[in-house]
């Protein structure tokens, strides 16, 4: 197994103390798999994210329980400087926002060069260049020798998206870790990189990690899918199984407030009443159940623990019903 992620929660030290972010998260993912972590905006994933990086916050953000374990190695018993090697070598992360991630004052090919300079000591100096140039090809990025010198400020969204792409790629990583990458990209541009990262998942073999709110992007690119809901994981399985015929509310509320080609004009389009409690008001017992059109007493009385059915795993006392 590439990663695997058991029990972790996050939290983040504040004013009002300790509050939890995150309980209880637990997926895999198998060498050339895609999993997408899917939820409402504030639910967790990024978070996540950067937890499996060791990049939360400091000091305020911790996880307080849990094990992330890559091909077998703890990660977050890690001395940091074990981490600089795996950052960025055998885990990578794109981000959603590459201008906030990009040097502004060098160009696309230093950049992606910087990246071999640190993590590919198998690439001698002379032959940087040509290694950069080649990921950024590999990339896609279009009229190469120009906007490979040319600085961020001058590329679009998607340009600057596939540079840090071939960043990512430049230390031959296990695995990519997506974080929305395409939520501030037109359609066309989304298309492009997405049918990019699975081939780039395909010809290097390597795990993905997609995160999304988006169950369309979803269908698309995932094997499998771990749906998230206030800090919590809510519903896991094939990603086939979960989108045609999901076992949790929320799930089931999720799917229905996208946009369909077929609806009637004019149709209102549904949606989830309420609101995600935020974290220090997380409740003790299920944390949908003020939401849910199937709660009743018994799911505001004890936590809800994650339980199989099949191939699933699903956080709810009513699941299928």
């Amino acid at each position: 197994m590439l990663l695997e992620v058991e029990g972790l929660s996050i939290a983040f030290a504040g004013e009002e103390g300790i509050v939890p972010v995150t309980e209880d998260v637990s997926f895999r993912i198998a060498e050339g798999q895609t999993l997408a972590l899917v939820g409402e905006s504030g639910c967790g994933k990024s978070v996540t994210a950067g937890a499996l990086m060791r990049l939360l916050p400091h000091p305020a953000g911790r996880v307080t329980a849990g094990s992330v374990r890559l091909h077998g190695r703890e990660l977050l018993s890690l001395p940091a400087e074990a981490m600089y090697g795996i950052r960025g070598g055998e885990v990578a992360m794109v981000f959603q926002e590459p201008m906030t991630c990009l040097n502004p004052v060098h160009t696309a090919l230093s950049q992606v060069e910087e990246v071999l300079k640190l993590h590919r000591p198998d690439v001698r100096p002379r032959g940087r260049r040509a290694e950069a140039l080649r990921l950024l090809e590999e990339v896609e990025l279009p009229d190469l020798e120009r906007r490979a010198a040319s600085y961020p400020f001058q590329l679009s969204g998607g340009m600057r998206q596939r540079v840090m792409l071939a960043m990512a790629l430049a230390g031959r990583p296990r695995l990519l870790i997506a974080d929305e990458p395409t939520t501030a990209l037109d359609v066309t541009v989304q298309a492009q990189i997405l049918a990019l990262l699975k081939r780039l998942r395909r010809d290097h073999g390597m795990g993905l990690l997609y995160i999304t709110h988006d169950t369309a992007v979803v269908a698309e690119i995932a094997d499998q899918v771990a749906v998230m809901y206030a800090g919590q994981v809510v519903e896991q399985g094939p990603v086939r199984e979960v989108l045609e015929t999901p076992l949790h509310p929320y799930t089931r509320g999720l799917l229905q407030c996208a946009p369909r080609l077929d609806s009637l004009p004019r149709t209102r389009l549904p949606s989830i009443p309420g609101t995600v409690p935020p974290p220090r008001s997380f409740p003790a017992h299920c944390r949908f159940a003020e939401r849910c059109p199937l709660a009743d007493a018994g799911c505001r009385v004890a936590p809800v623990l994650l339980r199989r059915i099949g191939d699933r795993q699903v956080r709810c006392l009513k699941a299928g019903a």
